[in-house]
């Protein structure tokens, strides 16, 4: 599975020097004792599960297709740094707070162009032949994408088990969260046409409430 970068109409943008379509590789390492089950849930294998080939990108290229820059980098050929700042959610300006706000709203109005949702499981999809998938919008993208590395492992029997959240309860919480929140900030980017939005973050070390819980907010 390795789209075509539109500019070239190569795979990966092979042919721009962008990147190169590659086998999946995927750790071999066991399963860890906190999860005692094994081939019963999509996620064990992510992404083989569904598809084995992948653009690798190059250099300062990223994204599926390696049309996209690097977080922090823009240009034609991705080479000049840029930086962007985020601003505490207490510091912003009513008209900075009623932007943000406006471009959630139409996230959740737009369609994404490049991802869909996945209906059903691998075994549901029948190994690809009867495929399940729903456009989504921008917003409900991630809202998905949290729920998918967090929920529930179903088991064969029809039941779940809810003993670990693989998102949160594990050393990948910070890096995962980390892309998590830079993907998104980019696609409200993509979306809204403003290269300069950022999210606002909420500093919550002195905090004596939650401050940030309520209607306004």
């Amino acid at each position: 599975c390795c789209p075509i970068w539109p500019e070239d109409n190569s795979p990966c943008g092979e042919a721009s020097g962008r990147g190169s379509c590659q086998d999946v590789v995927v750790s071999n390492s066991p399963v860890g004792t906190q999860f005692p089950f094994s081939g019963i849930d999509d996620r064990e294998n992510w992404p083989i599960i569904f598809y084995n080939r992948t653009c690798q990108c190059q250099g300062n290229f990223m994204g599926y297709n390696c049309g996209e820059c690097r977080f922090g980098y823009t240009g034609p050929n991705c080479t000049i740094r840029r930086t962007v700042i985020r601003k505490e959610i207490f510091r912003m300006s009513t008209a900075e707070k009623d932007k943000f706000i406006a471009y959630l709203n139409l996230a959740k109005r737009t369609i994404s162009p490049d991802y869909v949702l996945s209906t059903g499981t691998y075994e549901q999809m029948n190994n690809g032949s009867n495929p399940m998938f729903a456009d989504i919008n921008v917003y409900d993208l991630f809202v998905w994408l949290h729920y998918y590395a967090s929920r529930d492992a179903f088991l064969e029997d029809g039941s779940v088990w809810a003993n670990i959240d693989f998102a949160h309860e594990a050393p990948g919480f910070l890096p995962w969260h980390r892309f998590f929140l830079l993907l998104w900030e980019r696609e409200i980017q993509k979306v809204t046409g403003d290269e300069n939005f950022t999210i606002p973050f909420w500093d919550w070390r002195d905090a004596q409430e939650c401050e940030v819980c309520t209607d306004e907010f």
